[in-house]
Protein backbone atom coordinates (compact mmCIF):
# COMPACT_ATOMS: atom_id res chain seq x y z
CA UNK A 1 0.00 0.00 0.00
CA UNK A 2 1.60 3.49 -1.03
CA UNK A 3 0.73 6.07 1.60
CA UNK A 4 0.87 9.61 0.76
CA UNK A 5 -0.25 12.32 2.53
CA UNK A 6 -0.11 16.12 2.04
CA UNK A 7 2.02 16.79 5.30
CA UNK A 8 4.80 14.77 6.19
CA UNK A 9 4.39 12.21 8.63
CA UNK A 10 7.84 11.43 9.50
CA UNK A 11 7.88 13.17 12.31
CA UNK A 12 5.10 12.01 13.60
CA UNK A 13 4.24 9.00 15.82
CA UNK A 14 3.96 5.13 14.55
CA UNK A 15 0.07 5.44 15.72
CA UNK A 16 -0.61 7.89 13.16
CA UNK A 17 1.11 5.71 10.24
CA UNK A 18 -0.95 2.31 11.69
CA UNK A 19 -4.34 4.80 11.26
CA UNK A 20 -3.84 5.66 8.22
CA UNK A 21 -3.23 1.90 7.13
CA UNK A 22 -6.18 1.05 8.73
CA UNK A 23 -7.90 3.76 6.88
CA UNK A 24 -6.52 1.92 3.54
CA UNK A 25 -6.99 -2.18 4.51
CA UNK A 26 -9.55 -1.89 6.85
CA UNK A 27 -7.85 -3.90 9.34
CA UNK A 28 -8.46 -2.98 13.10
CA UNK A 29 -5.12 -1.43 14.69
CA UNK A 30 -4.76 -4.77 16.98
CA UNK A 31 -4.30 -7.38 14.64
CA UNK A 32 -1.19 -6.20 13.12
CA UNK A 33 2.08 -4.55 13.61
CA UNK A 34 4.83 -2.84 11.65
CA UNK A 35 8.07 -4.01 11.27
CA UNK A 36 10.98 -2.27 9.45
CA UNK A 37 13.04 -3.47 6.69
CA UNK A 38 15.29 -4.79 9.02
CA UNK A 39 12.69 -7.11 11.39
CA UNK A 40 12.77 -4.51 14.00
CA UNK A 41 8.93 -3.87 15.70
CA UNK A 42 7.72 -0.64 15.48
CA UNK A 43 5.73 0.76 18.46
CA UNK A 44 2.72 2.62 18.80
CA UNK A 45 4.44 5.48 21.22
CA UNK A 46 8.14 5.83 19.32
CA UNK A 47 8.11 8.55 15.78
CA UNK A 48 9.15 7.23 12.33
CA UNK A 49 12.24 9.00 12.71
CA UNK A 50 13.35 6.99 15.72
CA UNK A 51 13.35 4.29 13.19
CA UNK A 52 15.09 5.45 10.72
CA UNK A 53 11.98 5.87 8.53
CA UNK A 54 12.48 8.05 5.15
CA UNK A 55 10.31 8.40 2.40
CA UNK A 56 10.35 5.48 -0.07
CA UNK A 57 11.38 2.96 3.09
CA UNK A 58 8.96 -0.06 2.62
CA UNK A 59 7.56 -1.32 6.20
CA UNK A 60 6.09 -5.10 6.48
CA UNK A 61 2.89 -5.20 8.12
CA UNK A 62 2.83 -8.77 10.46
CA UNK A 63 -0.34 -10.42 11.68
CA UNK A 64 -0.79 -12.49 14.78
CA UNK A 65 0.38 -15.94 14.24
CA UNK A 66 -2.35 -18.75 12.81
CA UNK A 67 -4.48 -15.50 11.40
CA UNK A 68 -2.94 -15.40 7.81
CA UNK A 69 -5.52 -17.32 6.43
CA UNK A 70 -8.87 -16.10 8.87
CA UNK A 71 -7.82 -12.52 8.09
CA UNK A 72 -7.36 -13.50 4.39
CA UNK A 73 -11.05 -15.11 4.67
CA UNK A 74 -12.03 -11.70 5.95
CA UNK A 75 -11.13 -9.55 3.21
CA UNK A 76 -12.41 -11.83 0.83
CA UNK A 77 -15.32 -12.04 2.28
CA UNK A 78 -15.36 -16.04 2.21
CA UNK A 79 -17.56 -17.18 5.19
CA UNK A 80 -16.62 -21.00 4.85
CA UNK A 81 -12.66 -19.84 5.12
CA UNK A 82 -13.30 -17.60 7.78
CA UNK A 83 -15.20 -20.54 10.10
CA UNK A 84 -12.65 -22.58 9.46
CA UNK A 85 -9.69 -20.82 10.87
CA UNK A 86 -11.57 -19.84 14.04
CA UNK A 87 -10.38 -20.23 17.52
CA UNK A 88 -11.39 -23.09 19.92
CA UNK A 89 -10.34 -20.78 22.85
CA UNK A 90 -13.26 -18.74 24.15
CA UNK A 91 -11.98 -14.99 24.79
CA UNK A 92 -9.68 -15.61 21.87
CA UNK A 93 -13.18 -16.56 19.66
CA UNK A 94 -15.11 -13.94 20.47
CA UNK A 95 -12.33 -11.15 19.70
CA UNK A 96 -12.33 -13.16 16.32
CA UNK A 97 -16.12 -12.63 15.19
CA UNK A 98 -15.29 -8.77 16.36
CA UNK A 99 -12.94 -8.75 13.78
CA UNK A 100 -14.72 -9.72 10.98
CA UNK A 101 -17.39 -7.87 11.68
CA UNK A 102 -15.49 -4.96 11.13
CA UNK A 103 -13.71 -5.83 8.40
CA UNK A 104 -16.62 -6.85 6.89
CA UNK A 105 -18.75 -3.99 7.28
CA UNK A 106 -15.22 -2.05 5.76
CA UNK A 107 -15.25 -3.97 2.80
CA UNK A 108 -19.44 -4.53 2.62
CA UNK A 109 -19.36 -8.07 2.63
CA UNK A 110 -23.18 -8.27 3.72
CA UNK A 111 -22.84 -12.42 4.53
CA UNK A 112 -20.18 -12.18 6.35
CA UNK A 113 -21.63 -9.31 8.62
CA UNK A 114 -25.24 -11.59 8.27
CA UNK A 115 -22.60 -14.19 10.10
CA UNK A 116 -21.28 -12.36 12.23
CA UNK A 117 -24.42 -11.04 13.69
CA UNK A 118 -25.96 -13.78 14.74
CA UNK A 119 -23.05 -15.05 16.39
CA UNK A 120 -23.23 -12.65 18.37
CA UNK A 121 -21.12 -9.64 17.46
CA UNK A 122 -22.81 -6.34 18.14
CA UNK A 123 -22.29 -3.32 15.63
CA UNK A 124 -21.62 -0.69 18.83
CA UNK A 125 -19.65 -2.87 20.98
CA UNK A 126 -15.60 -1.79 20.67
CA UNK A 127 -13.01 -4.70 18.69
CA UNK A 128 -10.91 -4.29 21.61
CA UNK A 129 -7.31 -5.92 21.65
CA UNK A 130 -6.06 -9.83 21.60
CA UNK A 131 -6.72 -11.41 25.15
CA UNK A 132 -2.91 -11.72 25.73
CA UNK A 133 -2.53 -8.00 25.06
CA UNK A 134 -6.43 -6.98 27.16
CA UNK A 135 -3.98 -6.04 30.45
CA UNK A 136 -1.72 -3.17 29.07
CA UNK A 137 -4.55 0.10 28.69
CA UNK A 138 -2.15 2.11 28.83
CA UNK A 139 0.04 1.43 26.05
CA UNK A 140 -2.57 0.72 23.58
CA UNK A 141 -3.65 2.32 20.27
CA UNK A 142 -6.70 4.90 20.74
CA UNK A 143 -8.43 3.40 17.56
CA UNK A 144 -8.99 0.11 19.64
CA UNK A 145 -12.19 1.72 20.86
CA UNK A 146 -13.40 1.79 17.00
CA UNK A 147 -16.68 -0.32 16.30
CA UNK A 148 -17.68 -1.86 13.23
CA UNK A 149 -20.30 0.90 12.63
CA UNK A 150 -17.58 3.35 12.52
CA UNK A 151 -15.89 0.80 9.66
CA UNK A 152 -18.87 1.19 7.91
CA UNK A 153 -19.54 5.24 7.73
CA UNK A 154 -15.55 5.42 7.37
CA UNK A 155 -16.05 3.33 4.23
CA UNK A 156 -19.14 4.64 3.11
CA UNK A 157 -21.21 1.03 3.23
CA UNK A 158 -24.69 2.17 3.03
CA UNK A 159 -26.11 -1.41 2.68
CA UNK A 160 -23.99 -2.08 5.98
CA UNK A 161 -25.04 0.94 8.32
CA UNK A 162 -28.71 0.11 7.41
CA UNK A 163 -28.30 -3.35 8.53
CA UNK A 164 -26.52 -2.37 11.26
CA UNK A 165 -29.15 0.57 12.28
CA UNK A 166 -31.85 -2.13 11.91
CA UNK A 167 -30.33 -4.63 14.66
CA UNK A 168 -29.86 -1.68 17.08
CA UNK A 169 -30.90 1.78 17.23
CA UNK A 170 -27.76 2.44 19.64
CA UNK A 171 -24.98 2.62 16.74
CA UNK A 172 -26.80 6.20 16.13
CA UNK A 173 -24.95 7.35 19.10
CA UNK A 174 -21.98 5.48 19.38
CA UNK A 175 -18.68 7.63 19.92
CA UNK A 176 -15.39 6.58 18.65
CA UNK A 177 -12.06 7.55 20.72
CA UNK A 178 -12.42 11.05 19.39
CA UNK A 179 -15.87 11.34 20.40
CA UNK A 180 -17.03 11.17 16.92
CA UNK A 181 -20.81 9.32 15.93
CA UNK A 182 -21.15 7.60 12.82
CA UNK A 183 -22.74 10.72 11.42
CA UNK A 184 -19.32 12.92 12.23
CA UNK A 185 -17.52 10.50 10.44
CA UNK A 186 -19.54 9.85 7.59
CA UNK A 187 -19.52 13.50 6.99
CA UNK A 188 -15.65 13.71 7.42
CA UNK A 189 -14.98 11.26 4.54
CA UNK A 190 -18.00 13.00 2.63
CA UNK A 191 -20.58 10.07 2.02
CA UNK A 192 -23.23 11.98 1.04
CA UNK A 193 -25.80 8.97 0.99
CA UNK A 194 -24.79 7.62 4.61
CA UNK A 195 -24.74 11.14 5.73
CA UNK A 196 -28.46 11.61 4.08
CA UNK A 197 -29.78 8.23 5.45
CA UNK A 198 -28.40 8.73 9.52
CA UNK A 199 -29.77 11.92 9.52
CA UNK A 200 -33.21 10.69 8.55
CA UNK A 201 -33.06 8.44 11.41
CA UNK A 202 -31.58 10.55 14.23
CA UNK A 203 -34.11 12.95 13.55
CA UNK A 204 -37.04 10.18 13.44
CA UNK A 205 -39.47 9.76 15.84
CA UNK A 206 -40.30 6.30 17.77
CA UNK A 207 -44.40 5.61 17.43
CA UNK A 208 -45.95 3.97 20.58
CA UNK A 209 -49.35 3.29 21.15
CA UNK A 210 -50.09 6.86 23.05
CA UNK A 211 -47.08 8.74 22.92
CA UNK A 212 -43.91 9.45 20.58
CA UNK A 213 -40.78 9.62 20.89
CA UNK A 214 -37.64 11.38 19.42
CA UNK A 215 -35.00 9.05 18.48
CA UNK A 216 -32.58 11.13 20.66
CA UNK A 217 -34.80 10.49 23.50
CA UNK A 218 -35.23 6.85 22.80
CA UNK A 219 -31.72 6.21 22.89
CA UNK A 220 -31.26 7.77 25.92
CA UNK A 221 -33.60 5.92 27.47
CA UNK A 222 -32.16 2.11 26.14
CA UNK A 223 -28.84 3.09 27.61
CA UNK A 224 -30.37 3.83 30.82
CA UNK A 225 -31.96 0.87 30.97
CA UNK A 226 -29.12 -1.49 29.40
CA UNK A 227 -26.80 0.31 32.38
CA UNK A 228 -29.46 -0.54 35.10
CA UNK A 229 -29.39 -4.20 34.00
CA UNK A 230 -26.18 -4.73 33.69
CA UNK A 231 -25.57 -3.17 37.08
CA UNK A 232 -28.23 -5.52 37.95
CA UNK A 233 -26.67 -8.57 36.61
CA UNK A 234 -23.48 -7.68 38.41
CA UNK A 235 -24.73 -7.90 41.73
CA UNK A 236 -27.11 -10.75 41.42
CA UNK A 237 -24.28 -12.76 40.24
CA UNK A 238 -20.94 -11.16 41.56
CA UNK A 239 -18.91 -14.33 40.40
CA UNK A 240 -19.85 -13.91 37.08
CA UNK A 241 -19.05 -9.78 36.75
CA UNK A 242 -17.09 -8.56 33.84
CA UNK A 243 -13.27 -8.69 35.06
CA UNK A 244 -10.77 -6.01 33.14
CA UNK A 245 -7.51 -6.67 32.79
CA UNK A 246 -5.49 -11.09 32.92
CA UNK A 247 -6.64 -13.13 34.98
CA UNK A 248 -4.75 -15.98 36.65
CA UNK A 249 -3.65 -18.59 33.74
CA UNK A 250 -3.88 -16.25 31.09
CA UNK A 251 -1.42 -15.94 28.56
CA UNK A 252 0.25 -12.35 28.26
CA UNK A 253 2.75 -10.29 25.77
CA UNK A 254 4.69 -8.14 27.30
CA UNK A 255 6.68 -5.80 24.40
CA UNK A 256 10.05 -6.33 23.92
CA UNK A 257 10.23 -9.50 26.11
CA UNK A 258 8.03 -12.19 25.60
CA UNK A 259 9.00 -13.74 22.39
CA UNK A 260 6.76 -12.05 19.48
CA UNK A 261 3.60 -13.52 18.45
CA UNK A 262 3.00 -11.30 15.45
CA UNK A 263 5.36 -13.28 12.59
CA UNK A 264 2.74 -13.58 10.07
CA UNK A 265 3.03 -17.85 10.28
CA UNK A 266 0.48 -19.81 8.42
CA UNK A 267 -1.83 -21.61 10.60
CA UNK A 268 -0.82 -24.85 9.45
CA UNK A 269 3.20 -23.45 10.97
CA UNK A 270 2.04 -21.87 14.07
CA UNK A 271 3.58 -23.07 17.15
CA UNK A 272 0.78 -22.32 20.17
CA UNK A 273 -1.42 -25.20 19.64
CA UNK A 274 -4.22 -23.01 21.03
CA UNK A 275 -4.34 -21.54 17.74
CA UNK A 276 -5.29 -24.55 15.76
CA UNK A 277 -8.47 -26.06 15.07
CA UNK A 278 -8.75 -29.86 15.86
CA UNK A 279 -7.48 -31.53 12.78
CA UNK A 280 -9.12 -34.62 11.37
CA UNK A 281 -7.53 -37.68 11.54
CA UNK A 282 -8.18 -40.93 9.59
CA UNK A 283 -8.56 -43.75 11.90
CA UNK A 284 -6.13 -46.87 11.90
CA UNK A 285 -6.22 -49.24 9.51
CA UNK A 286 -8.42 -52.34 10.44
CA UNK A 287 -7.04 -55.85 8.99
CA UNK A 288 -9.23 -57.69 7.62
CA UNK A 289 -10.03 -61.58 9.33
CA UNK A 290 -9.24 -64.38 6.54
CA UNK A 291 -12.11 -65.76 4.85
CA UNK A 292 -13.75 -68.48 6.70
CA UNK A 293 -15.62 -71.98 5.01
CA UNK A 294 -18.91 -72.07 4.18
CA UNK A 295 -20.65 -73.74 6.87
CA UNK A 296 -18.67 -72.08 10.31
CA UNK A 297 -19.21 -68.42 11.23
CA UNK A 298 -16.92 -65.93 13.01
CA UNK A 299 -16.78 -65.30 16.57
CA UNK A 300 -18.53 -63.01 18.02
CA UNK A 301 -16.98 -60.42 20.05
CA UNK A 302 -19.28 -57.01 20.61
CA UNK A 303 -22.74 -58.24 21.42
CA UNK A 304 -23.41 -59.96 24.63
CA UNK A 305 -27.08 -59.11 25.16
CA UNK A 306 -29.91 -61.57 24.70
CA UNK A 307 -32.35 -61.40 21.89
CA UNK A 308 -36.11 -62.35 23.12
CA UNK A 309 -37.42 -64.24 19.84
CA UNK A 310 -41.21 -63.22 19.18
CA UNK A 311 -43.19 -65.15 16.76
CA UNK A 312 -45.87 -64.30 14.39
CA UNK A 313 -49.18 -65.02 14.90
CA UNK A 314 -50.06 -66.74 12.05
CA UNK A 315 -47.33 -69.95 12.90
CA UNK A 316 -49.29 -72.75 14.20
CA UNK A 317 -48.33 -75.09 16.74
CA UNK A 318 -47.75 -78.07 14.61
CA UNK A 319 -45.39 -76.04 11.81
CA UNK A 320 -44.02 -74.05 14.76
CA UNK A 321 -42.66 -77.86 16.68
CA UNK A 322 -41.38 -78.98 13.08
CA UNK A 323 -39.46 -75.39 12.65
CA UNK A 324 -37.95 -75.62 16.36
CA UNK A 325 -36.71 -79.35 15.97
CA UNK A 326 -34.94 -78.38 12.65
CA UNK A 327 -33.28 -74.95 13.78
CA UNK A 328 -31.73 -77.71 17.04
CA UNK A 329 -30.46 -79.83 14.64
CA UNK A 330 -28.70 -77.06 12.60
CA UNK A 331 -27.22 -75.40 16.27
CA UNK A 332 -25.68 -78.38 16.45
CA UNK A 333 -23.28 -78.22 13.31
CA UNK A 334 -22.54 -74.21 14.19
CA UNK A 335 -19.10 -74.57 15.05
CA UNK A 336 -18.82 -70.89 16.20
CA UNK A 337 -21.80 -68.84 17.50
CA UNK A 338 -23.13 -66.47 14.78
CA UNK A 339 -22.69 -62.40 15.46
CA UNK A 340 -25.92 -60.62 16.40
CA UNK A 341 -27.33 -57.96 14.08
CA UNK A 342 -29.20 -55.23 15.12
CA UNK A 343 -32.38 -55.67 13.35
CA UNK A 344 -33.68 -52.28 12.05
CA UNK A 345 -37.52 -51.98 13.12
CA UNK A 346 -40.11 -51.09 9.97
CA UNK A 347 -42.44 -48.34 11.29
CA UNK A 348 -45.10 -50.35 8.62
CA UNK A 349 -44.37 -54.02 10.39
CA UNK A 350 -44.48 -56.12 6.90
CA UNK A 351 -44.91 -59.45 6.81
CA UNK A 352 -41.79 -60.29 5.02
CA UNK A 353 -38.92 -58.07 6.33
CA UNK A 354 -36.44 -57.17 4.68
CA UNK A 355 -32.54 -57.72 5.39
CA UNK A 356 -30.93 -55.14 7.63
CA UNK A 357 -28.34 -52.95 6.98
CA UNK A 358 -24.98 -54.27 7.10
CA UNK A 359 -22.19 -52.92 8.91
CA UNK A 360 -20.13 -56.13 9.46
CA UNK A 361 -16.35 -56.29 7.64
CA UNK A 362 -16.15 -59.89 8.04
CA UNK A 363 -15.52 -62.37 5.01
CA UNK A 364 -19.63 -63.17 4.43
CA UNK A 365 -20.03 -67.22 3.75
CA UNK A 366 -20.76 -67.55 -0.08
CA UNK A 367 -24.54 -67.89 -1.09
CA UNK A 368 -25.28 -70.80 -3.73
CA UNK A 369 -28.34 -71.28 -5.80
CA UNK A 370 -29.61 -74.20 -7.02
CA UNK A 371 -29.88 -73.97 -10.83
CA UNK A 372 -34.21 -74.30 -11.86
CA UNK A 373 -35.10 -77.89 -13.18
CA UNK A 374 -36.92 -77.94 -16.40
CA UNK A 375 -40.69 -75.58 -17.02
CA UNK A 376 -42.66 -79.08 -17.76
CA UNK A 377 -41.26 -80.27 -14.03
CA UNK A 378 -42.16 -77.12 -12.35
CA UNK A 379 -45.29 -76.53 -13.57
CA UNK A 380 -46.16 -80.15 -12.57
CA UNK A 381 -44.77 -79.54 -9.02
CA UNK A 382 -46.77 -76.35 -8.86
CA UNK A 383 -50.16 -77.62 -10.07
CA UNK A 384 -49.95 -80.82 -7.63
CA UNK A 385 -48.68 -78.49 -4.48
CA UNK A 386 -51.41 -75.76 -5.29
CA UNK A 387 -54.25 -78.55 -5.17
CA UNK A 388 -52.83 -80.40 -2.27
CA UNK A 389 -51.87 -77.56 0.12
CA UNK A 390 -54.71 -74.60 -0.87
CA UNK A 391 -51.72 -71.96 -1.76
CA UNK A 392 -49.81 -70.74 -4.65
CA UNK A 393 -46.26 -71.54 -4.37
CA UNK A 394 -45.57 -67.47 -3.91
CA UNK A 395 -48.38 -67.61 -0.99
CA UNK A 396 -46.12 -70.15 0.39
CA UNK A 397 -42.74 -68.73 -0.28
CA UNK A 398 -43.86 -65.44 2.02
CA UNK A 399 -45.62 -68.16 4.54
CA UNK A 400 -42.01 -69.86 4.36
CA UNK A 401 -40.07 -66.40 5.38
CA UNK A 402 -42.60 -65.01 7.41
CA UNK A 403 -41.82 -68.44 9.72
CA UNK A 404 -38.11 -68.14 9.04
CA UNK A 405 -38.29 -64.20 10.07
CA UNK A 406 -38.96 -65.38 13.93
CA UNK A 407 -35.18 -66.36 14.94
CA UNK A 408 -34.10 -62.90 15.61
CA UNK A 409 -30.97 -64.49 16.20
CA UNK A 410 -29.96 -65.26 13.37
CA UNK A 411 -28.87 -62.93 10.12
CA UNK A 412 -31.22 -62.36 7.34
CA UNK A 413 -29.61 -64.82 4.65
CA UNK A 414 -29.72 -67.79 7.83
CA UNK A 415 -33.33 -67.07 8.02
CA UNK A 416 -33.56 -67.16 4.18
CA UNK A 417 -31.90 -70.28 4.00
CA UNK A 418 -34.47 -71.88 6.83
CA UNK A 419 -37.32 -70.34 4.71
CA UNK A 420 -35.97 -72.14 1.19
CA UNK A 421 -35.94 -75.46 3.37
CA UNK A 422 -39.04 -74.73 5.01
CA UNK A 423 -40.12 -74.94 1.68
CA UNK A 424 -39.15 -77.64 0.00
CA UNK A 425 -40.29 -79.55 2.57
CA UNK A 426 -43.37 -78.58 2.21
CA UNK A 427 -43.68 -79.28 -1.14
CA UNK A 428 -41.91 -83.15 -0.49
CA UNK A 429 -44.59 -83.58 1.73
CA UNK A 430 -46.76 -82.76 -0.43
CA UNK A 431 -45.89 -83.93 -3.91
CA UNK A 432 -44.76 -87.47 -2.85
CA UNK A 433 -47.11 -90.20 -2.85
CA UNK A 434 -47.53 -91.50 0.71
CA UNK A 435 -46.26 -88.54 2.47
CA UNK A 436 -42.74 -87.49 4.23
CA UNK A 437 -42.45 -91.66 5.52
CA UNK A 438 -41.49 -92.51 2.10
CA UNK A 439 -39.35 -89.56 1.24
CA UNK A 440 -35.88 -90.48 1.98
CA UNK A 441 -33.66 -87.40 1.21
CA UNK A 442 -34.99 -84.16 2.56
CA UNK A 443 -33.02 -81.50 1.72
CA UNK A 444 -29.99 -80.47 4.05
CA UNK A 445 -28.50 -77.34 4.71
CA UNK A 446 -25.60 -76.13 6.49
CA UNK A 447 -25.79 -72.45 8.31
Amino acid sequence: MAIKENMSILDRKVSDLRTLVTLSCGFPVSVYCLRTPAGLEMYDCNTLKDYQTDIGTTLRLDVWDGWKEFLMGCLLGQKPKVQRYLSKEGPVLKYQKRVALYIAAFHGHTELTEWALKQGAQPHEAVGVHPCRAWCHEALHTDVSNCPIHAAAEAGQLLILKAFVNFSVLCLECKNAAGQSPLAIASKHQHKDCVLYLLSKIWSTVSFLKLSVPMRIYIKIKQWILRAQTRRGHKSQPSRARVSGAKVGDTVMVDGFTKPKMTSKSWYKADDKSWHTAQSKLPPCKQQPSRKPVGSLPMSQHDTKKQISTFPSLVDAKNFSEVQSHQQENQKKIAAPARKEKNIKNPYLPQVPLPPISRVHYARPQFYCTPPSGDCLLKSLFKSFSEHSGRTPRENAIYCLAVASAFKEKRWLQQLEIARVLAKRSISNLTVKGGPAKCENYPESVL
